[in-house]
């Protein structure tokens, strides 16, 4: 059986509800996750949850081990992926408390380069023109709807370097670009769900109108923000937990078949080995 992966951003540290909860600490070939894994179950289905910045939010945006957490999800077999995370706002039809289900993304990072699984002998280029799950993604405007929260469902989330917030100069760029949403760490899970196989969706919290509205972001209000998104995410989570269709088959579970350059022969012991989880299937074929 399929599982439920969940990514905590910045305010959601747990998820309530869990029966049967346990720890999984992973050690991967790209280090440590961000924190301890807590694997549970809910509404019949099993989940675990990584908080990305670690709890106590201790990792900077360019810290967060991203391929650690996804090798680590992969390897407990998990399909489907729900990066939560608070974005700002480059709208103004989309104020603070509103969410949005980003369906295209734009890089504007400058050192993170490692946001592929491959390398080192294997080469492989994913399809990502799509870059997010519309199963997922209905699923989770199903729950706002049902819950009676605003959601968009699509729209573009630019990904700049950060730590810190935009100039005005960049807010306003990005607005003329026609972007919705800022943010500083989807993409990355996003690139490295679909090189492992797994239906990735984000679910944008907004927390603030970045800097365009002639206003500096200030954190304490973002703070303020995430307490109180904390709980629509929590409220989201559990209904699409239970009305996801965990088991269904996804183009995203066999995308490698098309993507993968380097013949099979060819593939080096040692990288093979680095990558069981992603290439499983391949590695079972002999």
């Amino acid at each position: 059986m399929s599982a439920i992966g969940i990514i905590g951003g910045s305010g959601l540290y747990s998820i309530e509800g869990l029966e049967n909860v346990s720890e999984r600490n992973i050690t991967t070939p790209y280090g440590s996750t961000s924190d301890t894994i807590i694997k549970g179950e809910l509404h019949g289905n099993t989940v675990y949850f990584i908080p990305r910045h670690g709890k106590g939010h201790r990792h900077l945006p360019s810290e967060v081990p991203h391929r650690a957490n996804m090798w680590a999800l992969k390897s407990l077999g998990v399909k489907w992926v729900i990066g939560v995370g608070a974005v700002g706002s480059l709208k103004e039809e989309l104020p603070p408390m509103h969410i949005v289900l980003p369906d295209q993304y734009y890089d504007r990072t400058v050192t993170r380069t490692e946001h592929t699984f491959f390398g080192n002998g294997i080469v492989a280029h994913v399809p990502f023109g799509y870059p997010t799950n519309e199963t997922l993604r209905s699923t989770i405007a199903a729950a706002c709807g049902k819950l009676n929260l605003p959601c968009q469902n699509g729209g573009t989330y630019v990904n700049m370097e950060g730590p810190a917030f935009s100039t005005r100069a960049e807010s306003e760029t990005n607005r003329h670009h026609g972007f919705d949403l800022i943010g500083m760490t989807n993409l990355a899970e996003a690139k490295l769900a679909r090189e492992a196989e797994m239906a990735y969706a984000s679910l944008c919290m907004v927390t603030d109108y970045d800097c365009w509205k002639d206003q500096e972001v200030d954190v304490q209000e973002i703070l303020m923000y995430l307490s109180k998104n904390s709980n629509n995410a929590k409220a989201i989570l559990s209904e699409v937990i239970a009305t996801l269709p965990i088991n269904n088959t996804q183009p995203e579970f066999e995308v490698l078949d098309c993507s993968i350059i380097t013949p099979r022969e060819l593939w080096p012991a040692e990288t093979v080995q680095k990558l069981e989880p992603v290439l499983q299937r391949f590695i079972a074929k002999g």
